[in-house]
């Protein structure tokens, strides 16, 4: 039996040489594109915990000092929330066992008095007293943009002066760390405290930032708030992106894949309004053997070197008269011989359409388009604006779910709680108000919907025609046409129903009533009386 004889890599072929890196091309080891691709293999939390802190700070600062970016933020609060965050409150009556034409009053109660108290000027949601409701969540959606985390705890302040006693404060993550910036540990990831299967068991807050400007022992103090208090009432709303990843315990921005991109954009930009500056400053160049002051001197300058009087005598007795010669007011300069003056083009300074690439790269990262991050609409009709504008309105509404709706529930969930065990919230004769602490039950009470930004309209009158054929094939409903435009649909028909009334009342015509048609009559006779 002969002995095996291991081959040499002389002795492969090349399908065998690109196999030693695998199987798949995308393994392969030995190609010039992908012998140095080696990416850090660690598990996401490892990576996240030793970038995090510079990825944060990269992140603020692009969107404070980048218009298109800072843009790009006002444009995901402004498509999220918009001005006013409506709560539209939705009980699962069916499962909480209440009877009928009950939800109907709660919602009623309910909606009146969060919507009312969430847009006050006292800004009573907000533990400092400076944001409505609707800015708490804009501040959510807003943070969780520039570093991909939003968190809120739910405080208990009981005043006198108060409507109610729950508040929420919103903490700057950075604060969110581990006690004695110590270490990453089985049970504790970047402050937060997790149990056996990842879940959240509480968080490690820093008192203050570890660089408040005023000198303070809290920078060195930790503060452990628990994710549930015993009954399960929610203390902490940690808001970040955990679908990239599993186990993934802290968010970080979508921007960080085109941070390289943004600061090369905002560079270039800045080096291209340089030369257009420096284009505009020199309008002509003049080539002559003369010195500066004679050459300079032929167009009517006034620096003149003294030495030069001489010289500058002959060169006006060879330009003679011709000094005098305009065109419509202006000035046609006669050079000496062996001089050239030589005009600037006022054309455009770099590449456009490589500028637009680059801006279309980094608002795919953004998840919005281009002609909207950009403001460019120069090159959109109504179609290609239209389909654009649905994958922008599709981030948007995951988003929404994400981030928007999360802290808007939480907030919601905790006011209503106090609601129910003050007795301030109507409930059906025999049910007990400890019914909010069995399972599921908290759930049915809370559920509820929230209307932000309308959607927009390119073309009302198709947009508006499409609503009406998906009403009548009962494709939609009321409440989803009037959420596309950012209106509550029971606020809708009462305004409704009191116009209605008033202009009965003022003996006028019913507003709402269908047009009448006039119909047609008979055609006339067109052949001539005989």
């Amino acid at each position: 039996m002969s002995e095996y004889v291991i081959p040499t890599l002389a002795d492969l072929k090349p399908v065998d040489v690109k196999a030693l890196g695998g199987g798949l091309a995308g393994a392969e080891r030995t190609s010039r594109e992908m012998a140095l691709w080696n990416p850090d293999p660690r598990p996401v939390d490892a990576i996240i915990s030793q970038d995090k802190e510079l990825l944060d700070a990269r992140g603020r600062d692009v969107t404070r000092n980048d218009s298109y970016v800072q843009g790009a933020r006002g444009l995901t609060q402004d498509s999220i929330v918009g001005g006013q965050y409506v709560l539209n409150s939705r009980p699962e009556s069916s499962l909480l066992g209440a009877p009928d034409g009950w939800e109907e009053e709660f919602q009623q109660v309910v909606e009146t008095r969060f919507n009312l108290i969430g847009d006050s000027e006292f800004a009573w949601f907000d533990a400092a007293r400076t944001r409505t409701f609707t800015e708490l969540v804009r501040l959510a959606v807003g943070s969780f943009a520039s570093v991909g985390e939003a968190l809120a705890v739910s405080e208990w302040i009981d005043r006198a002066n108060r409507p109610f006693k729950t508040a929420i404060s919103i903490i700057n993550p950075d604060r969110l760390s581990n006690p004695n910036d110590g270490m990453d540990t089985e049970n504790i990831r970047r402050g937060k405290v997790v149990g056996p299967y990842g879940e959240p068991i509480a968080y490690w807050f820093r008192n203050k930032h570890r660089f408040d400007p005023i000198p303070s022992a809290d920078v060195y103090t930790w503060k452990r708030v628990e994710a549930y208090l015993p009954w399960g009432r929610p203390q902490v709303c940690h808001i970040y992106d955990s679908t990239n990843e599993p186990e993934q315990t802290r968010g970080i921005a979508a921007m960080v894949a085109c941070l390289k991109d943004m600061r090369m954009a905002k560079r270039y930009t800045e080096i291209e309004l340089q030369n257009a500056i420096v284009n505009a400053m020199y309008a002509a160049v003049i080539e002559s053997e003369l010195p500066p002051d004679a050459a300079f001197a032929q167009l009517g300058s006034e620096q003149v070197n003294p030495a030069l009087a001489g010289f500058m005598t002959a060169l006006q007795a060879y330009v003679g008269e011709a000094k005098g010669i305009t065109l419509d007011g202006a000035r046609i300069p006669h050079l000496f011989p062996g001089t050239k003056l030589h005009m600037m083009p006022a054309g455009q300074i770099g590449d456009t359409k490589f500028e637009q690439r680059l801006h279309r790269r980094i608002a795919a990262g953004l998840g919005v388009s281009y002609e909207e991050y950009c403001g460019d609409f120069s090159q959109t009709n109504y179609s290609s604006f239209r389909g654009a504008s649905n994958v922008t309105w599709k981030r948007m509404t995951s988003k929404k779910k994400m981030v928007a709706d999360r802290l808007a529930n939480f907030i919601y969930g905790n006011w209503l709680e106090e609601q129910i065990s003050r007795g301030d919230v109507p409930l059906w004769a025999g049910a007990d108000r400890s019914l909010f602490y069995k399972p599921m039950m908290r759930e049915a009470f809370c559920a509820a919907e929230w209307i932000g930004a309308a959607r927009g309209q390119i073309d009302e009158g198709k947009e508006t025609d499409a609503a009406i054929a998906r009403l009548s094939a009962n494709l939609s409903t009321l409440e989803d046409e009037n959420a596309r435009l950012g209106k509550d649909w029971r606020k809708v028909l009462k305004q409704r129903a009191r116009e209605r009334r008033v202009a009965t009342d003022l003996g006028l015509s019913d507003p709402y009533a269908a047009p009448v048609v006039a119909k047609p009559g008979p055609k006339p006779d067109t052949v001539p009386p005989q």
